[in-house]
C-alpha cells in the first residue's frame, strides 16, 4: 500500500481515485495534483514507482494543507467562531445545523435521534 501525506492509500483502484482517500483532497484537486506531476489518473496506485509516489507527496506537502493540519485548522475555525459569540458559533455549540437548513423536520444528522418527548394527556368528558 503506498503511503501519500501520511495517509494509507488502496492499492488497486486508480489513482485519481485512491488520492481522494486523503482528507482535504477532492476530485479537482485529485486530477490538478496528478496533472502537475505528469501522471495518468487511470494506472492504478500499486503500479506507481517510488519517484511518481515522491513525486505526489511533494506536490501535496507544497501545495495543499491536508489530514492533521487540516482537522486542526477546521477546529480552530469552528473555535473561533464559538468565541466571538456568532450566530454560526452559537448553531456549533448547540450541535445544530449551520448553513441555513429547516430543523423542524430532518436535521437528524446534526441533531441525533429522535428524544421523545411526554404529550399534553386527553383530557377525558369535556365537550
Amino acid at each position: 500500500m503506498p503511503r501519500i501525506a501520511g495517509t494509507d492509500i488502496p492499492d488497486n483502484k486508480p489513482i485519481y481515485i485512491a488520492l481522494r482517500y486523503v482528507y482535504g483532497i477532492g476530485p479537482k484537486h485529485a486530477n490538478d495534483i496528478l496533472a502537475e506531476a505528469g501522471i495518468d489518473g487511470r494506472i492504478r496506485a500499486h503500479e506507481l514507482h517510488e519517484d511518481q509516489v515522491a513525486q505526489i507527496s511533494n506536490i501535496i506537502e507544497n501545495n495543499y494543507v491536508v489530514e492533521g493540519a487540516l482537522r486542526r485548522q477546521v477546529q480552530q475555525d469552528i473555535a473561533r467562531l464559538r468565541d466571538i459569540r456568532s450566530y454560526r458559533g452559537d448553531r456549533h455549540r448547540r450541535g445544530l445545523p449551520v448553513r441555513g437548513q429547516r430543523t423542524q423536520t430532518n436535521a437528524r444528522t446534526r441533531k441525533g435521534r429522535k428524544k421523545t418527548v411526554a404529550g399534553k394527556k386527553g383530557v377525558k368528558g369535556m365537550k
